[in-house]
């Protein structure tokens, strides 16, 4: 597409049209390089704009990738609700099934997060710098449809295990937030990756992420049936 294609259109129809080619050739990228190394000439190379052409449909690079973690967040919540509701509920923590409950909980979160790599090198972005360079409504809107996702599976663990509200939003966000760090840490298909794997005195920094996560979240999910709950902030 040559960046005349670009500058004819002119309908709204048109205008979503280009802005989801910029976030789909953002998301390619980053896909295959890290959302770290992608620049805004990139992303506009890739669609055969201008980069100065592009502020008009996005403020600015973290203004593309931050609109991407707000889908990622809906999609992945999709999976991980779907996900959830296929285990039997729990009646109670002194249930026998517990154990069992707590454990099929965290491997279904940490499969579903880990199953999507784009959306965990958003969530380690997000806080450090894609919030930082975007308007404040943008900040909002992005915030609202993050929390709305939370809260819709946090509504779907309180369903299935005895959690309360603040136990279940807890489990969503520690699963999401550790899911961005420990991807960063992981550093999969990286040259640094690669250096871990090739030195033994490295090896514990290679880290696994799934089963990681998954014993993370079963510690967290048990340690709510043995210790006092406690209201937790979003």
């Amino acid at each position: 597409m040559t960046t005349a294609d670009f500058l004819r259109a002119r309908s709204p129809e048109a205008k979503a049209a280009r802005e989801t080619k910029i976030l789909n050739a953002a998301a390619r990228l980053a896909t295959a390089k890290g959302v770290r190394e992608v620049t805004m000439s990139a992303i506009a190379d890739e669609v055969g704009m201008h980069k100065s052409a592009m502020l008009r449909y996005f403020e600015t690079r973290e203004d593309i990738f931050l609109r991407l973690a707000a889908t990622a967040w809906h999609d992945w919540s999709d999976e991980a609700n779907g996900r959830l509701k296929e285990i039997p509920p729990c009646p109670g923590t002194a249930s026998k099934k517990w154990h069992g409950t707590a454990h099929a909980i965290a491997s279904e979160l940490a499969g579903s997060l880990v199953a999507r790599p784009l959306f965990c090198d958003l969530l380690a972005h997000t806080p450090l710098n894609l919030e930082r360079n975007v308007s404040t409504d943008t900040v909002r809107t992005f915030k609202q449809r993050a929390i709305a996702e939370v809260e819709r599976t946090a509504d779907t663990l309180c369903a299935i295990a005895p959690l309360t509200t603040d136990q279940a939003r807890a489990v969503v966000t520690t699963a999401t937030s550790m899911a961005g760090a420990l991807w960063q840490m992981a550093a999969p298909g990286t040259q640094l990756r690669a250096f871990y794997e090739s030195d033994p005195e490295l090896a514990h920094s290679v880290v696994d992420v799934e089963p990681r996560l998954t014993d993370i979240l079963t510690a967290l999910l048990t340690g709510y049936a043995v210790g006092p709950s406690r209201p937790t902030e979003n």
